[in-house]
């Protein structure tokens, strides 16, 4: 059974940055690929980062100059945004899996908005 937390989601001013974190509980095995994914109004959900537990990096192309993600110890992914815009508003979710093949778990979901 996996567990994750989410959190540092908000409302933000286009240009402005914000963290999420992401905090899991369960087998470790669970663990080794972690990651973002947003979905916003009338669109699908999508991926924006993943991160495997030996550091390699995987961004949407929209993002990738503008966003980081990160992953602290074995249970614990952070994603930096900054110079956000309008259009990465969504509702964020973290997301765990074995492989970049599994279905994985998610979380909550943390709302982020960005007004013009």
């Amino acid at each position: 059974q996996v567990k994750l937390v989410e959190s540092g989601g908000g409302l933000v001013q286009a240009g402005g940055s914000l963290r999420l974190s992401c905090v899991g509980s369960g087998s470790i095995i669970f663990f080794n690929v972690m990651g973002w994914y947003r979905k916003a109004p009338g669109k699908e959900r999508e991926l924006v980062a993943t991160i495997t537990r030996g550091g390699t990096t995987n961004y949407k192309d929209s993002v990738k100059d503008r966003f980081t993600i990160s992953r602290k110890i074995t249970n614990t992914v952070f994603l930096q945004m900054n110079s956000l815009k309008p259009e990465d508003t969504a509702v964020y979710y973290c997301w765990v899996a074995a492989s970049t093949q599994s279905s994985g778990s998610w979380g909550q979901g943390t709302q982020v908005t960005v007004s013009s």
